[in-house]
């Protein structure tokens, strides 16, 4: 990342409101602003949350990686194969939802 990307960042952990989310360019990979804890202060980290066909996020909460050696951890396990198939029997399984409509903002971070 570039200096200037870098900046952006500062910028948005300090003037950034607490839980705020900011859409990058990757479609579904946001920044995400944790609020200070008894033990922690304010941080960023990364939501991956699937959005719709309007640009528009599809659940509430994504998955959140804090750190690089938890994206570390996690990669692995959304790549088994056994993975892959409990999502396809959830699918056979589960009622089929309705699609929400809506638009996301126009600010989005530049990867």
């Amino acid at each position: 990342m570039t200096e200037e990307a870098n900046e952006r960042l500062r910028q948005f952990l300090n003037d950034g409101r607490n839980w705020e989310r900011k859409a990058t360019n990757i479609p579904g990979v946001f920044l995400f602003r944790l609020p200070a804890s008894k033990g922690r202060p304010a941080s960023l980290s990364i939501e991956i949350n699937p959005v719709d066909s309007h640009g528009s996020i599809t659940k509430k909460r994504g998955v959140v990686i804090r750190s690089a050696s938890e994206l570390d951890e996690i990669s692995p396990l959304l790549r088994h194969p056994k993975v892959g198939e409990l999502s396809k029997k959830i699918d056979q399984v589960n009622p089929k939802r309705e699609t929400s409509t809506g638009k996301g903002g126009p600010d989005i971070f530049e990867i």
